[in-house]
């Protein structure tokens, strides 16, 4: 098993990876909208799921998957009428791979974020 850290304060601070790695399956944590580049998050949900996908793309690639290796997603989101907003977004990342989802609509930990993004991924 290996565990993948993108450097995050929260990864610390909450005791948490950004991604477990067990054979073939890679189990990518919640993320959320910031730009971990600047720690910024941007006010446009739609842009925030971007975010999302940018971040675990990247780390999925570190561990050595591939956005086509996702089978499963979980979105959380903090108003429903946010779903519209951020279809560009989803459709943009998968809209050819098509993984299950489940969307859940419930509050986050900080009033910016809007939106967050868990997958699993399978490569066997």
């Amino acid at each position: 098993m290996y565990r993948l850290s993108t450097g995050s304060p929260f990864e610390a601070r909450l005791a948490y990876s950004r991604a477990v790695i067990k054979g073939d399956w890679c189990f990518v944590s919640g993320v959320t909208g910031y730009d971990y580049a600047d720690m910024t998050m941007p006010d446009d949900p739609c842009q925030q799921a971007r975010n999302c996908f940018a971040t675990i793309f990247s780390v999925l690639a570190e561990a050595g998957f591939a956005p086509g290796d996702i089978v499963r997603v979980q979105y959380t989101i903090t108003d429903a009428a946010l779903v519209e907003r951020i279809a560009p977004a989803l459709s943009e990342a998968l809209g050819q791979i098509r993984p299950a989802a489940t969307m859940i609509v419930a509050g986050l930990i900080r009033p910016e974020m809007q939106v967050e993004i868990e997958v699993t991924a399978f490569r066997g």
